[in-house]
């Protein structure tokens, strides 16, 4: 992918990001919060394969 085209892309993203949550903060923050869920579980996922790995 070209630079520029990355930078505009990058950028595009970010502008609708900030658009929204400016629109709709409710759905944002809980979109974040399901992201942030999903995260912790992949690595809680993750520990308890090793440990059981380990064991």
């Amino acid at each position: 992918m070209p630079p520029k085209a990355k930078t505009l892309l990058i950028w595009l993203v970010v502008i609708f990001l900030i658009y929204a949550v400016v629109t709709s903060p409710d759905a944002a923050s809980n979109i974040v919060t399901g992201i942030w869920e999903f995260i912790i579980g992949a690595f809680r996922g993750f520990g308890e394969f090793f440990s059981n790995l380990a064991s």
